[in-house]
């Protein structure tokens, strides 16, 4: 039952990905356009949705409660990062999320910060100027 509930949750999201990132258009730049991103995730995960919910393989035991509260605030460090993602910028919002996620999962501290201080401008470099995706370095907040 576990699968074929997380199989509904995954399709249910997958799909409303897909269905909404038919609105999206852009007057220059790829052809293809910016949907086709969205939908080369998006249609494999409808897929994958349907699968479990189809063909379950087990009855898996839900996570303990701590495990449950880990993976409830990963999804706070995720929503926030999406609503922040604008105001602060892309460098400093990455920074957070991947510090904010690197201890969640365990990391040191001198660890995480490493690795945040090296992913953020480093996603920056390989979105905005190797892969021509524009991206504000900081955010409206700061100017």
């Amino acid at each position: 039952m576990t699968d074929r509930l997380a199989g509904a949750c995954f399709f249910l999201l997958a799909a409303g990905y897909v269905w909404l990132s038919t609105g999206y258009t852009a007057g220059f730049g790829d052809p293809l356009g910016p949907a086709i991103f969205p939908r080369v995730i998006g249609i494999p995960a409808v897929l994958l949705g349907l699968c479990l919910m189809i063909w379950p393989r087990h009855n898996a035991a839900w996570a303990p409660a701590d495990g449950l509260l880990r993976q409830g605030a990963a999804l706070v460090i995720l929503l926030g990062y999406a609503l922040l993602l604008e105001p602060l910028g892309f460098v400093p919002s990455t920074f957070a999320a991947v510090l904010g996620l690197g201890l969640l999962m365990g990391a040191p501290s001198i660890w995480g910060f490493v690795t945040a201080a090296i992913a953020a401008p480093g996603l920056y470099l390989l979105f905005d100027r190797l892969m021509g995706l524009p991206l504000p370095v900081i955010g409206t907040w700061f100017g």
